[in-house]
């Protein structure tokens, strides 16, 4: 423990924030569906998911060791440019999350990652040969076969069932809904905090505390899986709307279908050291229940938003990282507090707008659309 320094240590308590915030940011990859559709209350379901991502973080570490020794040269690495990047990806998710875009968590890491690194140690500090075979290539296909999946399966759903009762038909499909989204957040946690797990790894590693290539101690797993957990416990609300009345208007058998795909493609990504999306996944096989259901309504104003969201996210978050990563290299000590006042100063400011236009548990299922201001007050007529 006599490598962790003052500055190792804020930067594990940075990534632990990042932590926190892909929990609530991805709260409605699990759990939107069936909060929609009615299987589960809005609290019974994010205690459900909360506890599950904790479970989950302990499954499997080949996400971590894809992140601690894989998209970046750990040797050219510094504490400081992992804050530097940590910071790129925290202000890019409570962005997105103030708007109700579900975008990738997981992207704003690599994104921050990638450019704090580039900016601080050069391109060869980046691996890009594994960033387009781990990061960009599954980013592509995984909604696209969780899309196909889900479709498939909603098409099947509605054929075997389409003599039944409809309100059987739908408290079965309920039920099933319940272990299918306890799946996809037992997945999530098994994918996404093992993105964190690798961070904390890879800063243990530039500090000497820890060799090329190990994997992440037992307290690194267990504090990890604990930040995801509660995160995801508190609920973000306003992505949980956009993704479960926003797309699509899901029932059961489409969120079961949804669920299921999403856990099955989520499983072999992590299987496989995929540090895939959960949140692109999750939305595919969305929209593939949605077109999966004759004359069901898909709204693609709101599809396309989201995708936008998909592709700007990697870029956005590595213009932070490495602007931040600039001012850290070239201002040391006095580089770190700068960054870290400013970032604190905009997450304060993103929470006060927030306010403005509450999302709760309460008003999760009101309406599609999530605002950053309040509208006019309507007229009554």
């Amino acid at each position: 423990m006599d490598h962790i320094t003052f500055l190792v240590a804020i930067v594990i308590v940075t990534a632990l924030a990042f932590d926190f915030t892909n929990g609530f940011h991805d709260t409605a990859n699990a759990m939107a569906t069936s909060i929609a559709t009615g299987a589960l209350r809005p609290k019974v379901a994010v205690l459900i998911s909360g506890v599950l991502n904790v479970v989950g973080a302990f499954l499997s570490t080949e996400v971590a060791k894809t992140i601690s020794g894989g998209i970046v040269n750990d040797s050219l690495v510094t504490p400081g440019m992992i804050f530097a990047g940590l910071i790129g990806a925290i202000l890019w998710n409570l962005s997105t999350w103030l708007m109700g875009l579900p975008s990738s968590s997981s992207h704003a890491l690599f994104g921050g990652l990638i450019g704090a690194v580039w900016v601080g140690a050069g391109r060869q500090g980046v691996h890009f040969e594994k960033v387009v075979e781990k990061i960009l290539l599954p980013a592509v296909a995984s909604p696209l076969i969780a899309g196909a999946a889900a479709l498939m399966a909603t098409y099947l759903a509605y054929r075997l069932t389409h003599r039944g009762r409809r309100s059987s038909v739908d408290r079965g499909f309920r039920l099933g809904q319940i272990a299918s989204a306890s799946l996809v957040s037992l997945a999530h946690g098994t994918n996404d905090a093992q993105k964190t797990m690798g961070i904390i790894t890879l800063t243990l590693i530039s500090a000497g505390a820890l060799g090329p290539g190990a994997g992440p101690p037992a307290w690194v797993i267990g504090s990890a899986g604990l930040s995801i957990g509660l995160g995801t416990y508190l609920g973000g609300w306003r992505i949980i709307r956009t993704m479960g009345k926003g797309l699509t208007d899901i029932r059961a058998p489409q969120g079961f279908a949804a669920e299921s795909s999403a856990t099955t493609v989520i499983l072999t990504s992590a299987h496989l050291g995929f540090a895939l999306s959960t949140t692109q996944v999750c939305a595919g096989g969305i929209l593939g229940a949605g077109l999966g259901r004759r004359l069901a309504h898909v709204r693609w104003g709101t599809a396309g938003r989201m995708v936008a969201a998909w592709c700007v996210t990697l870029p956005a978050a590595a213009a932070v990282g490495a602007l931040a990563a600039s001012v850290v290299v070239n201002g040391g000590t006095l580089g770190i507090v700068v960054v870290a006042v400013v970032a604190a100063a905009l997450a304060a400011f993103i929470f006060i707008m927030s306010r403005r236009t509450r999302v709760t548990s309460r008003n999760v299922n009101d309406d599609h659309a999530v605002a950053v201001r309040p509208g006019p007050a309507k007229a009554n007529v």
